[in-house]
Order: structure tokens, then C-alpha cells, then sequence
């Protein structure tokens, strides 16, 4: 397939990398394509990326990954063009992490919002999922977790999108999902991440997942 990896930090470049890894064509947008440091980690990587616009990067994509600050996503996807997305999966991998009174942060939109929500409300005709959010970069792609892995925390409106995120975990080595209803679950599983913050200060240790344990 073609994808579409709309942010190059080091969350784009992991699953960016992950998608080439499995023999997908792949086009990581950014607003600054020729900039040193990018060009160096695609040819570390070694395999098929091409840097571009967002917008290039939108039109690309079968599949889309919208990996950037959750503050910022409603502008990128501005930036990216909304008819470039329409009709298409977009995998919803932001926060909307605030930090202005420091660490552990807090929610840009409390517990009555969520950028999942607000994206399916910009993109009526995009597919939004809310997936990866909930993990480290660390562990999206060949999470290798003990205990035999935990599943992936999933969320959006369209069965079929889904269905189809679920085959792209399988391929990137979940064992499964947790599908949590509708997009408005979404913000319950942005809440989950200043949580995943607090605990991971407590191990000092953030190379984890939340899972659930059933007897």
C-alpha cells in the first residue's frame, strides 16, 4: 500500500520505518522536507522513504499516520489539505498533552473532548482510528512485551477501518486489540496517557503498556 506519515519526529519515523519494513511505499510529510537530520535517518533506515510536504504526503497515502503534538494537529491536517484524506484511513496517533504548569502534564480539552473526536468532526469523510496513542515509540512496531503482550487500545466510528488498523497491528507483531467503541472514546484513552506519564516517573522506566489481565 501506499502511506502517508503526516509528522517526521520520532514517532513518525518509527512507524514510517515500520510501514517500509513491511514492503509499504512510504512518504513522511514535514514542514521541513530537506532538512539535514531527516535526510540522514532515511538513509540510515535503508529503505524506501521519500520526504515531503504534508500535502504530498496526503495525497500519497492509501492509508494515512497522523503522528504530531496534539495541540498541533488540527493545523497540520489544514496544511495537509482535508480532501487529500477524504475517504481514507487515518491513523490518529496524537495527544493533546499539556505542559504548561510542567510535568506530569495534564489534557488540552479535559474529559469532554479529544483530538480523535475533533479530527472525525474536520475529516467526516475520513476514516479516523485512534490507535498507538497509548504506547511508547519504543513499543509500536515489534513490541516484543513479556507476559505474552498486551493488546492494542483501538477506537473509531467504522467497522471496516478497524478491522483494517487491526491487520496493520498484526503485522507490525500485537497479538490483538481492544476495540473501545466510537470515537468519542477517543478522549479516554488520550486521558490514559498523563497516567502512563505518572506511572512511568514512579519505575522510572517508560518502556511500557498498560494491559488487561483476565483470571
Amino acid at each position: 500500500m501506499r502511506v502517508g506519515v503526516l509528522g517526521s519526529g520520532e514517532v513518525g519515523q518509527t512507524l514510517g520505518s515500520g510501514f517500509a519494513e513491511a514492503g509499504h511505499d512510504v512518504v513522511v510529510g514535514t514542514r521541513e522536507p530537506d532538512r539535514p537530520a531527516l535526510a540522514a535517518w532515511r538513509d540510515q533506515v535503508g529503505r524506501r522513504i521519500r520526504l515531503a510536504s504534508f500535502s504530498d504526503a496526503a495525497r500519497h497515502g492509501e492509508w494515512l499516520v497522523l503522528a504530531v503534538g496534539g495541540g498541533v494537529a488540527e493545523a497540520v491536517v489544514d496544511l495537509a489539505g482535508p480532501a487529500h484524506l477524504a475517504g481514507k484511513l487515518l491513523l490518529d496517533v496524537t495527544n493533546p498533552l499539556d505542559f504548561s504548569r510542567g510535568m506530569p502534564p495534564g489534557l488540552l480539552f479535559g474529559m469532554t473532548d479529544s483530538v480523535g473526536e475533533r479530527l472525525q468532526r474536520k475529516l467526516p469523510n475520513t476514516r479516523v482510528v485512534k490507535v498507538f496513542n497509548t504506547v511508547p515509540r519504543t513499543l509500536m512496531v515489534h513490541p516484543r512485551l513479556a507476559g505474552g503482550g498486551a493488546r492494542m487500545l483501538i477506537a473509531g466510528d467504522d467497522a471496516a477501518a478497524k478491522a483494517q488498523t487491526a491487520e496493520i497491528l498484526a503485522a507490525f507483531g500485537w497479538p490483538g486489540v481492544i476495540d473501545v467503541g466510537g470515537i468519542e472514546a477517543a478522549r479516554w484513552l488520550e486521558a490514559l496517557v498523563p497516567l502512563w506519564v505518572r506511572v512511568g516517573a514512579s519505575m522510572q522506566n517508560f518502556d511500557f503498556c498498560f494491559g488487561v489481565a483476565t483470571r
